[in-house]
This record gives C-alpha cells, structure tokens and sequence, in this order.
C-alpha cells in the first residue's frame, strides 16, 4: 500500500468515526449541527470550546452526551463567585495511615477528567478562572512542589451566558486565547423546538451508547496533525491573522478604528488545524482557503478585543472578520 492509499484510508476512517459520533450526539440533541462540528472540531484538535448561548439550549447536554458517546469520564464545575481554585484543582489533605502515622495526600479535583465542562464560568474571580490556565494549556497541574498529569485526550468546554452579566468577571485574555473556537448557540428553530418538546415532555428516552474508544479519538488527533498544508492556504491565514492588528500593513478601515488588540498566533494556529479538521470531514486529504475561510470566525472572535469606540458603536468582531475575509486576497501580489 503506497502513500496515497493510506491517506486515502485514513481520510475515510477519520470520516467514518466522526459520523457514527455524529449520529449518536444526534439521538439527543436537536439541530446544532453547525455547533455540534464546531465542538468536535476543538475535541480532535485537542484543545476547548467556549460556548455563548442563552440557558436552556442544551449546552450542558451536548457536552455530557459527547461525553458518553466516546465513553471518557466528564465531569461539571458550576462556576459561583465563591469558587475557590481547590475546588477546581484539588486540595492537599491530611490522612492516617494503617500503622497510625499522618501523611499528605492530593485528592485531585473536577478539573481531572477527560471531558470538563467548567459552566458559567465568567461567575467565577479572575483567581478562581485562572486556576484553569494551566490545565488547558498544558494538560497538567502544579500544586506545591508536585505536577500532576491528566489523562488524554483532555478537552474542556466553558459556556457564558451573554444575557446576565451582572455579578460576573470578564474573562482575562489570556484565558480567552486558550479556547480553540468561540461557539455561538443559536435558538432553535419552530421545527426543532417541536422535536426537543416531543422528545422531552414525554415518555422517550435515549440512552447514549459509546461508539467512539479513547484510542480512536487519540488517533484521530494524529490525523488531524499530519495533514499537509500547501504554503499558500498557511500564508492566507498568516495574512487574515495580520490584517486583525490596528497597526499593521493588513488591517482594514474598521480594524484601525475600532479594534484595541488583535489576534495572537494562536489564532493562525487554530485557523489551520481547523481547516484539516474540515477538510477531513468532507473526505479531502489537504485544506484549501476555502476552509480557512470557514473557520476563520470562531477560531478568531474571542481573540479580537474591541477599543471603546468599536464597544459604544455596537461593533461585533464577527463584522470586523467579515471585513477581513472580503478584503484580503487570496494569493498575495
């Protein structure tokens, strides 16, 4: 078997898995498709999702239902201004042994699971959300002198609600970098509030069956990863990553008035790995700009800070990467 024949098989492998999961999510959750790919995508990338919505659209059953279907342990942080950063990582506790003596243990907290979702987590002090910096970027927590490693594939998704914001602590930018997408939860539409109202205010039940292995989601990461990217499509997104900074060459009219910071090169770096995710996903073995295009908002909205005037104008930062995406060529002259 030569080398295209391998990717070839790897390409409908990877699609294979991904719909049965697809299909599995779909007995619970209605509609979403857009969304329940986009959490996907940041699964199989390895990284977490941020997901906006108003309560009830069934963020927090997405996430245990994925949970399910790829049979990895969840667990759930309800995020309150009380919440201390023990709670979420662990604590250090005193215990006695058989022969009577005392010793330091570590009880490790939620934050140790494969799948965590860390809800409403702009409730939380900027001291209790930092706690989580370290695990979703490096898959690790420091206590004390000690670091604990936590299991793979590790994947966590937060959710904020944009409707209540009083009590609540904006999000630091450097947590915000450390979300692969920014997800939008849309309310569903009259179809689909008939099924979720039929399914939920009857006697229908579904019990989620796993359908993915642990190992099928760590090697469809490796997947994902060895997907060559043409230099062209790498240099597109290098130059939409450019033109999201008020002070370079590439920015646009609206970037230069109403954005303060742009994005970092964790955006570029989502922007790709999202295209293969993609690409994969409709049998194709390299992205094409097309697919950078695609991803380019949610890998790219919460990474993009307004000044003041673009906040007083109403200006969203999905209308600013429109802008973008419409004015940035496709090869550079």
């Amino acid at each position: 078997m030569d080398e295209t024949e391998r990717a070839q098989k790897s390409v409908e492998r990877f699609q294979k898995q991904v719909g049965v999961l697809r299909e599995e999510i779909g007995r619970v959750i209605v509609g979403n498709r857009g969304v329940v790919d986009g959490v996907l995508t940041c699964m199989l990338a390895g990284s977490h999702a941020l997901l906006e919505g108003v309560p009830g659209l069934g963020k927090t059953m997405l996430v245990r239902t994925l949970a399910e279907a790829v049979g990895l342990d969840f667990s759930r942080i309800q995020f309150t201004p009380d919440l201390m950063p023990a709670d979420i990582i662990g604590t250090t506790v005193i215990e006695e042994t058989a022969t009577g003596a005392q010793r330091f243990e570590f009880r490790k907290g939620p934050v140790f699971a494969n799948i965590v979702l860390a809800d409403e987590v702009n409730r939380a002090t900027p001291k209790t959300q930092s706690a989580l910096l370290e695990a979703m970027q490096e898959h690790r927590v420091t206590v004390g002198t000690k670091t604990y490693q936590i299991e793979e594939p590790y994947f966590v998704m937060a959710t904020q609600n944009p409707l209540e914001m009083e009590g609540t602590y904006p999000l630091p930018e450097a947590q915000l970098d450390r979300f692969f997408f920014k997800l939008q939860v849309p309310f569903p539409t009259r179809e689909e509030l008939h099924t979720i109202i039929d399914r939920t205010t009857t006697a229908h039940h579904v019990e989620v069956k796993p359908v993915v292995s642990r190992a099928d989601i760590l090697e469809m990461q490796e997947i994902a990863r060895s997907v060559p990217v043409a230099r062209s499509v790498q240099d597109y997104a290098i130059r939409v990553l450019e033109a999201t900074h008020p002070d370079h060459a590439e920015a646009t009219e609206r970037v230069r008035r109403f954005v303060r910071t742009g994005a970092s090169p964790r955006g570029a770096q989502a922007m790709l790995l999202a295209s293969k995710i993609r690409a994969l996903l409709e049998g194709r073995f390299a992205p094409s700009i097309d697919d950078v295009r695609t991803v380019s908002t949610p890998a790219l909205r919460h990474r993009i800070l307004l000044n003041f005037e673009g906040e007083a104008e109403g200006i969203s930062a999905d209308a600013v990467i429109d802008e973008i995406l419409e004015q940035t060529p496709e090869s550079k002259a």
